[in-house]
């Protein structure tokens, strides 16, 4: 497949967690396409397992969606440069108040690809302590709640899960760890 050449790149929007552009593309015809693209700085997530075998989850509100969900634990990086695995424990020590002694890289997914490029990496945490409260941001109101893995499956199979990194990273972990 023929590359296509970028002729312009231009930041319509700066906003807190993304950037907005309009590119104008010479594509392999010879016309020149316009695309939006959303720039994300890249998120981390992580499917954090008690000792118990249940999976940690967080409920928050979301107001893109006008409603509240139930997720993995998530978060944006603060730079571009900051380690991913980093940035997960980090997010499940600030959403759930759990600290981890085991880590390991699942999977990373592009959350929507035809116009954005976001990257989510997706981690497993394991050997879970308390370490004491959350930590949120000041928008951020979080109740955090346990599943078992076949809890979430019926969740998601029902509907009642709709994101993306939170389907993907429990799945994943199911057909790794508990269909195995």
């Amino acid at each position: 497949m023929e590359e296509l050449k970028c002729l312009d790149h231009k930041l319509v929007a700066k906003g807190a967690i993304i950037d907005y552009y309009q590119d104008a593309v010479q594509i392999p015809n010879g016309n020149v396409a316009r695309f939006d693209i959303i720039d994300h700085k890249g998120a981390a997530a992580v499917v954090a397992v008690r000792d118990d075998g249940k999976l940690l989850m967080v409920r928050q509100y979301r107001y893109a969606l006008g409603r509240e969900t139930l997720e993995i634990p998530a978060g944006g990086l603060n730079d571009r440069k900051e380690p991913t695995e980093t940035a997960a424990i980090r997010e499940l020590e600030e959403e759930t108040g759990y600290k981890c002694d085991y880590v390991k890289f699942l999977t990373s997914i592009y959350t929507t690809v035809a116009f954005c490029n976001e990257k989510i990496d997706i981690y497993l945490a394991r050997n879970l302590k308390v370490r004491g409260e959350q930590h949120l941001d000041e928008d951020e109101f979080i109740n955090v709640e346990a599943y078992t893995v076949s809890e979430l499956q019926q969740m998601i199979y029902a509907g009642k899960i709709q994101d993306s990194k939170t389907i993907c990273g429990i799945l994943l972990y199911a057909s790794m760890y508990i269909n195995n």
